[in-house]
């Protein structure tokens, strides 16, 4: 039987266009791994130094200073709609070392133990529901829509426990909250990858890259504080 040497060559030539295709696949998640991942490490150095910093925590904490740092990175997502790549990405870590200052709280609330403690559950807790998202052949466009209503829900919930002040209103919103991170994640994850398949210039793909990196952030960020505030021992 003669062999069809054009299709034979038309599905190696495919098979290495996929080879392709994936390993820029992984290179481009990597670097959003890379992006969370440092920007994790640069908020958790400036929470340590400045609650290990009576001035500067004093300064942030007992001043009206405390709601600029607490709203400011919500300026900072907005600017970065606006701005170049590499001005985003400058923006980008302006947001994260402003998130380590306003959480720099949970060190004088929770034990240095079961802080590392629950920032390890979270970790493993992200990497699964990550690899989820990253493997899954099911689309999770319809999950997002949910979890995006649910998160809405959480933050009026929360504004409204402001005032009632509920202990049992606030574990519901943390455990509601843990579930929403967790599926967000899952959904970031498939939506980063669909992204890259749609192809673009390395320009975009490096700021879809850092864009990527902010919703991953968020993600593991709001994750480990609804933990910490179920699992966290307090001083």
């Amino acid at each position: 039987m003669a062999t069809d040497f054009s299709k034979l060559n038309s599905a190696r030539a495919g098979s290495a266009d996929q080879a392709v295709l994936d390993e820029g696949l992984r290179s481009y998640m990597l670097k959003v791994y890379n992006y969370m991942a440092s920007g994790l490490a640069l908020s958790g150095i400036t929470a340590a130094i400045t609650a290990n910093t009576p001035v500067i925590y004093n300064a942030v904490f007992g001043t009206p200073l405390q709601w600029v740092v607490m709203f400011a990175p919500i300026g900072f997502l907005l600017l970065m709609s606006r701005t170049s790549t590499s001005t985003t990405r400058i923006l980008y870590w302006a947001m994260v070392a402003t998130f380590g200052v306003s959480i720099a709280y949970i060190f004088q609330v929770y034990t240095a133990e079961s802080i590392t403690r629950v920032f390890f559950i979270t970790a493993a807790t992200f990497g699964s529901a990550s690899l989820y998202g990253y493997v899954t052949k099911r689309d999770l466009t319809g999950m997002g829509s949910f979890l995006f209503m649910g998160l809405i829900g959480i933050i009026i919930a929360s504004v409204v426990n402001i005032f009632l002040a509920s202990s049992m209103m606030h574990f519901v919103i943390s455990v509601i909250g843990v579930l929403i991170f967790t599926g967000l994640t899952a959904f970031d994850t498939q939506r980063l990858k669909s992204q890259y398949y749609h192809g673009h210039s390395e320009e975009v793909l490096e700021r879809g890259a850092i864009m990527g990196a902010v919703s991953m952030y968020l993600n593991f960020l709001n994750l480990f504080m609804f933990m910490l505030s179920l699992l966290g021992n307090r001083n």
